[in-house]
C-alpha cells in the first residue's frame, strides 16, 4: 500500500511555520497541526487532564489545562518539562497515525511539528521544510504575542535549535521575511517541486 509523502514542517517561534502550514491546507495539502492536537487533548474534558493533574496539581480546571498554571510549574525545569512531554508526547502518536490513516490516497501531508529535530520527528518525514526569517522580525513578531515577557521568549528560544542549524538541516527553505504573497509564492513553488 502507497502512502503519501510525508513534509515535516518546522521553524523556530515567530517564523511564520502557522501561516506557512495555512498556505499548504488552502493548496490542498492536508496538514497534521501538532499543537493544535495537544490542545484539544488538553482542553476542557480532554484526555490528558486526569494525568497532567496528577502529575502537576492545580495544574488543571475546568477550563482543561491552565497554560499559565502549568506553566509556573514546568517554566524553567527541565525535569518537570520532561515529565510533561512523557505524557503528552506518546498520546500525538495514535491521532497522527490516524491522521495519515485518513488521507492515505493523498500524494502528500504536512506534520506541522513545532520542535521535529529537537524531539526526533524528522526522521519519520520524507522531506523537511524549515520555515524562517531574519531574527528582528522573529523577536518582534514573538514580543507583540499577548502575554509574551522577553523572559518567556528567551526560554522558548533556548529550548530549540537555533535557526541557522534548522535552515543547514533542512531539504527546503521558507522565508517569511518578506510578503505574504512572495511567501505564498514559494509554498507553491515548493508544493510544484515534490
Amino acid at each position: 500500500m502507497t502512502r503519501p509523502k510525508i513534509i515535516g514542517l518546522t521553524g523556530s517561534i515567530g517564523m511564520g511555520k502557522s501561516t506557512v502550514a495555512a498556505m499548504f491546507a488552502d493548496a490542498g495539502i492536508p496538514v497534521f497541526d501538532a499543537d493544535a492536537e495537544v490542545r484539544a487533548m488538553q482542553g476542557p474534558g480532554g484526555e490528558l487532564i486526569p494525568a497532567i493533574e496528577a502529575a502537576f496539581p492545580g495544574s488543571t480546571g475546568p477550563e482543561g489545562v491552565g497554560r499559565d498554571r502549568l506553566g509556573l510549574q514546568v517554566f524553567a525545569d527541565k525535569a518537570a518539562l520532561a515529565r510533561l512531554e512523557a505524557i503528552v508526547h506518546p498520546a500525538v502518536t495514535p491521532r497522527r497515525t490516524a491522521f495519515l490513516a485518513a488521507h492515505h490516497d493523498k500524494r502528500a501531508v504536512v506534520f506541522d511539528i513545532p520542535l521535529l529535530f529537537e524531539r526526533g520527528g524528522h526522521a519519520a518525514v520524507d522531506t523537511i521544510v524549515v520555515v524562517s526569517a531574519p531574527e528582528a522580525v522573529q523577536r518582534a513578531r514573538v514580543l507583540a504575542r499577548p502575554g509574551m515577557t522577553l523572559q518567556k521568549f528567551d526560554h522558548i528560544f533556548s529550548l530549540q535549535l537555533c535557526d541557522s542549524e534548522k535552515r543547514e538541516r533542512a531539504d527546503h527553505v521558507i522565508d517569511t521575511g518578506t510578503s505574504f504573497e512572495e511567501t505564498r509564492a514559494q509554498v507553491a513553488a515548493l508544493i510544484a517541486s515534490i
